[in-house]
């Protein structure tokens, strides 16, 4: 039995869920799915031009796991586009970050979203703050 996937963190839902193409019915078309996680790491990576690593670090995941949903993310869209198929946006392993007011850029911890600590290493030996 395979381990479940870790919970990515993302930003939000998308506004618009459903691509397809024009003057085709819907009955008449393929439908592909491209995961929550999948969306955001389009939408950072290309979107808003961020290294995988800043990516990484926001998701909550590892940086070749960002690698893995992005391959797969940037195959379902160009299939999409070359065969004139239909997109959904919906599901997958993801925990919704509120943005408003706490994670994002602009919030109370200066344009992070980890909040306080997250990315802090303590030293050994319970001490904070430089060596003395």
């Amino acid at each position: 039995m395979s381990r479940p996937p870790k919970q990515r963190i993302v930003t939000g839902r998308p506004a618009v869920t459903v691509y397809k193409p024009a003057g085709v019915p819907a009955r008449e078309l393929r439908w592909t799915g491209l995961t929550l996680d999948e969306f955001e790491a389009i939408r950072l990576v290309d979107g808003d031009g961020l290294d995988q690593e800043a990516v990484a670090a926001r998701m909550g995941v590892s940086r070749p796991t960002v690698t893995r949903i992005l391959a797969s993310a940037r195959r379902k869209v160009a299939q999409v586009l070359a065969d004139g198929q239909a997109l959904v946006i919906e599901g997958g392993p993801v925990a919704v970050a509120p943005v408003p007011g706490g994670l994002g850029p602009g919030g109370p911890w200066g344009g992070g979203y980890g909040g306080r600590g997250r990315g802090r290493r303590r030293r050994r030996g319970g001490r904070r703050g430089p060596p003395a």
